[in-house]
């Protein structure tokens, strides 16, 4: 996922650039999610778009972050705790009652978050 100050100026640059188009993009009160794919791979990209932000993201603080999707997050989530890694509460992001995913974060050596999805939830993380 990455932070993006203007929606239209990226969907163009991403389509030309890599030909991923929206595959589904949802709406909340001050945000929305857009997600990008091609036909030609299962690799997706979410675009998160603040509403009324008129400056440009500083990378430092664009909260940009590598996530992977698993089979069973419970699962997951519980082996990594039992390895003693450093792991934040799962949680269930929803819209208007939907399940938008089930996630938590895990935190690297260099205290990078990843984060760990359910696979399915909503759909998107094959």
């Amino acid at each position: 996922m990455i932070r993006v100050l203007d929606e239209a100026r990226s969907l163009a640059f991403y389509e030309l650039a890599l030909g991923l188009t929206v595959a589904e993009k949802i709406e909340f009160i001050d945000f929305s999610l857009i997600y990008l794919s091609n036909a030609e791979q299962t690799f997706e990209l979410e675009l998160t778009v603040n509403q009324g932000r008129t400056e440009s993201y500083d990378l430092g603080n664009g909260y940009g972050h590598l996530a992977v999707s698993v089979e069973d997050v419970r699962a997951e989530h519980a082996r990594l705790s039992e390895v003693g890694l450093t792991v934040t509460p799962i949680k269930t992001f929803e819209n208007d009652g939907r399940v938008v995913g089930t996630f938590f974060f895990l935190t690297d050596p260099d205290g990078y978050k990843i984060e760990v999805l359910q696979r399915g939830a909503p759909g998107r993380f094959l």
